[in-house]
């Protein structure tokens, strides 16, 4: 069977097995990847990611099955146990599918399969790695041609099929001299082409370059309440937005700061943030959501006002607020700002850029605390050193209301659209 057929057998299946309503989604991908290890091509291999997922809803009570066989017998047994966990499942009258609206075909390609091409700049990349940035030790990095075919239907008569291709690439690298190492770090970005270097996609080549500074570190010395640049690489901030405040869980159960607060402002003015899986710099984003209905991009927070929560249809219905026009979490833009990078750090007299956080998991108030990981000390308007065993603490929900700058310049790296933004209130620390 192909893919429309699996689909319908599926879902004809689980409406005679006692269904009240059902859907599924067929999904099969293709991964051709080159990978590095240690400066070295070590494999070249074809993956593939055949998925099946059906939800059966018997009354209110929910069943979802995911396999990743698609012949027959696996998919009877599957149809079978999602019945029957939909039988045994607790009732939730939230539960539910979407509604028919407009069925589409999403097909949006890249420029083809060029391997030859691929593996050019990927073999490019290793040998200006150790030209260019001879103390960078390449731990690891792959280099991919993906393609992928999904087709979602439901039982009231959805249907949505996409077809899409893409590149990808990501690395992890750190600096060593003698004795002395930096953090590791890594970085990742999808493209439609692999017409440009790997060394000049989004943020690559400055992050290679502040591994090496970073062999040499310092501490802050006592601790501070200043500012903090969020660089395009540091997506602490809006990760944290979307799972402490806007998404299903925390409005469900009701320990967002922001359940009531729709249509207030809860962030300085100068912010917009939106989830845009449209973008025409976003590669492969969302065309359609899990739970079946067509992918628009959504303003989140639009100068500084919170216009919509990230909820699913079931979020929405258990919560009773708007359903969000896409689920593409993965697919932040950032606006700009009026304000160049080079003036936003020449207005600093202390404090520092973020490049990578590593800390707990931020808890329902919105509280975050961790260790700046390769990230430099501003001084007097200058970037200096950079920094060892320095703390960052703050409560997101106040720092959001104290943005002095935005910048004008963005970093797209194929899956997010963000700018370097400088927070003011965060209390850092080092010995």
């Amino acid at each position: 069977m192909n893919q429309q057929e699996i689909a319908q057998y599926a879902l004809d299946n689980l409406i005679k097995a006692g269904a009240d309503k059902a859907a599924c989604t067929v999904s099969c991908g293709r991964k051709e990847e080159f990978n590095v290890e240690a400066g070295k091509f070590s494999l070249l291999r074809t993956l593939f990611d055949d998925s099946l997922s059906l939800k059966a809803l018997c009354g209110n009570r929910k069943g979802v099955t995911v396999i990743n066989k698609l012949e027959k017998a696996s998919i009877d047994k599957a149809i079978e146990d999602c019945i029957s966990l939909a039988k045994s499942s607790l009732p939730d009258e939230a539960e539910d599918i979407a509604e028919k609206l407009e069925n589409k075909t999403f097909d949006h390609h890249s420029s083809g399969a060029d391997l030859d091409r691929l593996f050019e700049r990927s073999k490019e990349f290793v040998e200006h790695v150790r030209d260019e940035y001879p103390k960078i030790i390449l731990e690891g990095m792959t280099a991919d041609y993906n393609t992928n075919q999904i087709i979602y239907l439901n039982s009231n008569g959805v249907v949505f099929n996409e077809n899409k291709d893409y590149y990808s690439m990501s690395s992890m690298f750190s600096a060593n001299d003698g004795e002395k190492a930096s953090s590791f770090n890594f970085y990742e970005a999808a493209f439609a082409s692999p017409d440009t270097p790997f060394a000049d996609l989004g943020m690559h080549s400055t992050l290679l370059a502040e591994s090496v500074k970073s062999l040499d570190t310092r501490m802050v010395g006592g601790k501070y309440v200043g500012k903090v640049i969020i660089t395009p690489a540091c997506g602490v901030i809006w990760d944290t937005i979307l799972s402490c405040f806007i998404s299903d869980r925390p409005l469900i159960e009701g320990t967002s700061r922001w359940k009531d607060a729709l249509g207030t402002k809860i962030a300085d003015s100068k912010l917009t943030m939106s989830l845009a899986p449209l973008h025409p710099g976003i590669i492969a984003g969302e065309r359609f959501t899990s739970d079946g209905y067509e992918s628009k991009n959504t303003d989140l927070i639009r100068d500084g006002v919170l216009s919509s929560f990230a909820l699913s249809l079931y979020g929405s219905r258990k919560t009773g607020h708007p359903r969000s026009e896409n689920t593409a979490f993965y697919n932040i833009e950032v606006a700009p700002g009026d304000t160049s990078l080079a003036e936003m750090i020449k207005g600093i007299d202390k404090g520092i850029v973020l490049n990578r956080f590593s800390g707990a998991s931020p808890g329902p108030s919105g509280d975050v605390s961790g260790v700046a990981k390769n990230s430099f000390m501003i001084e007097n308007g200058v970037i200096t050193d950079a920094l060892s065993e320095t703390m960052v603490s703050f409560n997101i929900v106040d720092i959001l209301g104290n943005i002095p700058a935005i910048s004008k310049e963005r970093c797209e790296n194929g899956t997010c659209i963000l700018p370097w933004t400088c927070f003011d209130g965060i209390t850092i620390s080092g010995k």
